[in-house]
């Protein structure tokens, strides 16, 4: 088998997705930092606590709170979701509202089940699985949240959706994947 080298970020998430499944062997590069954050980096590790500090003041969480996932989001697609309070653990419950469907059937909110990693910089990583009610799918999403410079919260998430097929030759055309942008809206 022949060794490619593919940059993650100059592929598509789709097209990274197949050629792994070709068979074809993946290398991320390293993640590039502006001047200003490597300069933090650097000190960072000499003086972590001084680094921590100066960190969260130029990236507050909203209300100066850790990431609170718990409310209403809306993606660019018109998709809505709530999450329900979020335990002492990092998991939550909540309900789905998507906007698009390839399916025939009337589209109708589905539970959703996930958990975030509880960071004390209030900036955490999340993961949650969506099971369709209408139809023979499920998607998991994973992400991000970040607070913005006037406390607003984004989150940056990818999913895969995984469709049920007849067949494993039908195997190849399953699963999607996709990237989504949720704003609070309550």
């Amino acid at each position: 088998m022949s060794r490619r080298l593919l940059t993650a970020l100059a592929l598509p998430a789709g097209a990274a997705l197949a050629a792994a499944a070709a068979g074809s062997q993946l290398l991320c590069q390293a993640a590039e930092m502006p001047k200003g954050e490597e300069d933090s980096a650097k000190e960072a590790k000499a003086t972590n606590t001084k680094w921590w500090q100066s960190h969260k003041q130029k990236h507050p969480a909203r209300n100066g709170k850790q990431c609170d996932l718990t409310g209403w989001w809306e993606n660019e697609l018109g998709s809505k979701m709530r999450v329900d309070a979020v335990d002492s653990q990092g998991n939550f419950t909540g309900e789905y509202h998507t906007a698009v469907s390839s399916t025939q059937k009337p589209i109708e909110p589905s539970p959703l089940l996930g958990s975030q990693h509880l960071d004390e910089d209030g900036q955490c990583t999340f993961g949650f699985t969506v099971n369709w009610k209408f139809s023979d799918s499920t998607a998991v999403f994973a992400g991000q949240c970040f607070a913005g410079d006037g406390g607003e919260e984004v989150l940056q998430s990818i999913w895969l959706l995984r469709e049920k097929v007849d067949s494993l030759p039908s195997d190849w055309k399953a699963t999607r994947t996709g990237h989504n942008v949720f704003t609070r809206t309550g």
